[in-house]
């Protein structure tokens, strides 16, 4: 899984994967029967003349090679599985579901064949206070009637910290600031997303009397 700060700047992973490799003390010589060709060729008379068929080596499965000798604890083609440690780059911009593939990181082919690839699925790790959607993050602020009134400036999260931004006086609920590049780049192109700061108005359910008497004597004039 990873945390939006990865996911907006990118990040090197070190994973622990299970592949099949080739056995220590698996040694691999030439097929004896296709003689390394992984094929067999096939001749024929007919009243045609001779029809030549190629088919793949029964005894080396197309491969070439034959097992000389197995390490222990492997299968039949003198494989077992291995745990190492591999180092994964995930680029900035990846999102929930998307699968990278790391070339040659795979389980070996038989017969010390190439290996195949490794497919990573990304997890996202929600955010307590940002949510992402798409390329774009949004954040629900909150202020009081009297900010509201009088502006104010506050301090709120981004992907890679703190920003101060201003509210400016007589803002209205509902309201949403942009700022600029403060949200996730496209793992297409250059572009970033932006932050969406959405105001809402904290009224309280409870006044003292003094501010009760406040409300009430500036009620008409508000």
């Amino acid at each position: 899984k990873l945390k939006l700060n990865e996911i907006s700047e990118g990040v090197t992973k070190k994973i622990k994967i299970k592949r099949l490799c080739a056995a220590e003390g698996t040694t691999y010589g030439t097929c004896n029967t296709c003689h390394g060709n992984g094929t067999m060729t096939k001749v024929t008379n007919t009243i045609l003349g001779q029809m030549q068929t190629s088919t793949t080596c029964s005894s080396c499965q197309g491969s070439g090679k034959t097992i000389i000798s197995k390490g222990s604890n492997t299968d039949s083609q003198g494989m077992s599985y291995k745990e190492e440690l591999t180092d994964i780059k995930i680029p900035a911009g990846v999102s929930e579901g998307m699968q990278l593939k790391i070339k040659n990181k795979g389980n070996h082919a038989p017969y010390d064949g190439i290996p195949g690839d490794l497919l990573v699925l990304i997890e996202e790790e929600e955010d307590p206070q940002l949510i992402r959607e798409g390329i774009n993050l949004h954040y629900d602020l909150y202020i009081s009637i009297p900010e509201s009134i009088l502006g104010c400036n506050v301090e709120i999260p981004t992907v890679n910290g703190k920003a101060k931004i201003n509210i400016p006086n007589g803002v209205q609920g509902g309201k949403i600031l942009r700022l600029k590049s403060k949200g996730i780049p496209s793992i297409e192109s250059h572009v970033k997303g932006d932050l969406l700061v959405h105001i809402n108005i904290w009224t309280p359910q409870k006044l003292t009397k003094e501010q009760e008497n406040f409300f009430k004597k500036h009620q008409e004039s508000i």
